[in-house]
């Protein structure tokens, strides 16, 4: 009943069209013309927007205005002599390029594979950049509110931005060279000297740049040589016993904790017993040196008793 209505609708507002197309040439217009154009031109403004913006298929398009077409079972895709039915009928046939792992094989649809290998192209997705730097481009001319450039009727608004991902490469190590003006008097000679930027720190290896040392050393794997080539070849240079001292600090760092760990664990014995089987020749030993122990008054052993 829904594509019925649907139709008869659609051939209402043709007729509308009609009418209002042979009125237009005689100059004969009446009081409910005005109304009907309104609603053809409204009909025509819907139809505009939903192209644009959602991007219609002609299939979708045909499904919205005349409804979508109710299948009685598989058998009706194709006729009793085998031949296929037409495209348009069967709604399956014009959106099957448009599923992923679907195929078209003879004119009937063949379902996706159970297994192999997962539907997709194969690429990476926007959201796995989580490490990117984001930047805002606005449109250089238009801005939300404004009239549109193309028809000069409706007016703009936002959209979720589009992403484009553009990949960088960086050394290891780089360097921003500092130069700051200086200027002497003629009479007295006294120097000034410009400051340095906040960002620019005190010292001039940064904390970033020695973590990025021990990761390459010691997670990436690549010896302290090979990073002070591939610094030189870059144009900045870095030697390996420079290299080590900044990772001695980041060392340094992490000592203390390692340290406060050390004294945590020689509180108490800390072990762990990965099997279940009791050795027979070590509990003896515990029960002998326990009584030795007892002996000599003392509640425990003094030894180590972990199997």
């Amino acid at each position: 009943m829904g594509a019925i209505s649907q139709a008869h609708e659609v051939k209402q507002h043709l007729d509308e069209v009609k009418s209002l197309r042979e009125r237009l040439g005689t100059g004969q217009w009446q009081d409910e013309d005005w109304r009907r154009l309104e609603r053809v031109l409204g009909a025509y403004e819907r139809l505009l927007s939903m192209l644009c913006e959602a991007q219609l298929t002609l299939k979708r398009l045909q499904t919205l205005i005349f409804g979508k077409r109710r299948r009685h079972g598989m058998a009706s895709g194709t006729s009793a002599g085998g031949g296929a039915t037409d495209g348009c009928d069967d709604e399956s046939g014009a959106d099957a390029r448009l599923k992923p792992g679907v195929e078209m094989t003879g004119g009937e649809v063949t379902p996706p594979r159970a297994g192999g290998h997962r539907p997709g192209y194969g690429r990476l997705g926007m959201a796995t950049y989580e490490g990117a730097e984001r930047v805002e481009c606005r449109h250089e001319a238009l801005a939300v509110g404004q009239r549109c450039p193309v028809c000069g009727q409706g007016r703009l608004y936002g959209l979720p931005p589009g992403v484009e991902i553009r990949i960088d490469g960086n050394a290891f190590l780089s360097a921003i060279r500092y130069e700051v003006e200086k200027l002497r008097c003629s009479a007295c000679g006294q120097v000034f000297t410009a400051q340095l930027p906040v960002d620019a720190g005190t010292e001039k290896d940064s904390p970033r740049a020695r973590a990025v040392l021990a990761v390459g050393r010691y997670y990436v794997g690549l010896p302290l040589s090979r990073l002070e080539g591939y610094q030189a070849m870059v144009g900045v240079p870095g030697p390996d016993a420079t290299q080590w001292d900044q990772i001695e600090r980041v060392a340094d760092c992490g000592y203390v904790v390692f340290q406060h760990l050390e004294y945590l664990a020689a509180q108490e014995l800390i072990y762990q017993d990965d099997t279940t089987v009791r050795v027979l020749a070590l509990i003896a030993e515990n029960h002998h040196a326990q009584a030795h122990a007892e002996t000599q008054g003392l509640a425990r052993s003094q030894d180590r008793t972990g199997m």
